[in-house]
């Protein structure tokens, strides 16, 4: 294998892995986590074909979460408040408010914002998408 072929296996290897890790973190949160762990697939599977069987599965899962996120304002409601108080906590650290918190500064404060962001990100697209198939079927999203 040429050296050029290593480096872009071992890049989308390492892109994939962060993607799907950071999937699995936002599992616990109430926003739609499961569809970066089925993008984070996706990118290895197109450079590891043995983990394509697991694509499809997770995709049916992914877009069923997505749907469940944005079902209700309360859990709309629920997501947005977890993600303000992810960039809030990343604010509070960064700024070192209370130094006794583990690992303070920027380097923790900056993954706890993005987080959040990716949080905002995942909700929107979710209810986009679940918006866009209510209008083309007729019903409404309430």
């Amino acid at each position: 294998m040429a050296a050029g072929k290593q480096v872009k296996r071992a890049t989308i290897a390492v892109v994939g892995a962060v993607v799907l890790l950071v999937g699995v973190a936002l599992l616990v949160l109430p926003g739609p986590g499961l569809l970066l762990v089925l993008a984070g697939l996706v990118i290895l599977a197109s450079e590891f074909p043995a983990l394509e069987r697991h694509v499809d599965p997770v995709r049916d899962r992914a877009m069923k979460a997505a749907e469940d996120s944005v079902s209700s304002p309360l859990r709309v409601a629920g997501s947005v408040v977890v993600g303000l108080g992810l960039v809030a906590a990343g604010i509070i650290w960064g700024l070192r408010v209370f130094p006794w918190l583990p690992f303070p500064g920027w380097s923790t404060g900056s993954s706890l914002i993005l987080s959040g962001i990716v949080l905002f990100a995942l909700l929107g697209w979710s209810y986009r998408k679940v918006s866009e198939r209510e209008r083309g079927s007729g019903r409404r999203l309430d």
